[in-house]
């Protein structure tokens, strides 16, 4: 609700410029494909954290991913909409699946990535999005990568600046993952302009300077 109120008012500041139409609601063929992996080579890594237009960018910057998916996780509603997981009535968390080589990048390294992007101390959402839908977590895809993650729960927790307000991202096994609605997808690099809009409105990285630290 709030990133629609923002996209809105990013709208009607820019009326003269000649911009298309952002659909909040998708009809099933424009959802896109499942996106498993065929190649055993690689390796899927499931991660939620608030927006997922703001969650792809990072790791697509690191060499060795191969593709990122934002989509619906962690519910039991088959195949949402954005609208239904939107409404917080579904149980899934806006969440982005990454495809990539172990052998360029580990799964210690998306964790790093994910941390970096997120505010561990909030359990009502993340930044101006709040609800159970947008709740920071980590989906492991089996024993190793659930171990890789407490343990980095666990020493980001031992650092000073943690000691005294908990972590509260959880960490909870894969389920499936529901790809969203196409225009959704790259959405940072297909509405640049409006993309920046709401990441500076909704005052993601100036939270994430604050936790953090702005140099990291």
């Amino acid at each position: 609700m709030i990133r629609r109120l923002l996209l809105g008012l990013l709208l009607l500041a820019t009326l003269g410029l000649m911009w298309d139409a952002l659909p909040f609601y998708a009809t099933a063929d424009s959802m896109p494909e499942s996106t498993a992996v065929s190649d055993s080579s690689l390796a899927t890594a499931t991660f939620a954290g608030g927006c997922f237009w703001c969650m792809e960018g990072p790791f697509d910057d690191l060499e060795g991913v191969i593709s990122t998916t934002s989509g619906y996780t962690g519910g039991t509603k088959v195949a949402p909409t954005y609208a239904e997981v939107s409404a917080g009535s579904t149980g899934h968390v806006e969440a982005v699946q990454v495809v990539y080589d172990p052998a360029k990048v580990s799964y210690e390294t998306l964790l790093q990535v994910f941390w970096q992007n997120v505010d561990p101390l909030d359990s009502r959402g993340q930044f101006c999005d709040k609800g159970s839908q947008y709740q920071a977590k980590i989906f492991a895809q089996g024993d190793d990568q659930l171990a890789l993650a407490e343990q980095s729960k666990q020493a980001l927790s031992r650092q000073a600046k943690f000691r005294k307000t908990p972590i509260v991202t959880a960490i909870e096994p894969a389920q499936t993952f529901y790809p969203a609605e196409d225009y959704h997808q790259d959405y940072y690099l297909k509405h640049p302009l409006r993309y920046k809009y709401y990441r500076t409105a909704c005052g993601r990285d100036r939270r994430l300077a604050e936790v953090w630290g702005s140099g990291e």
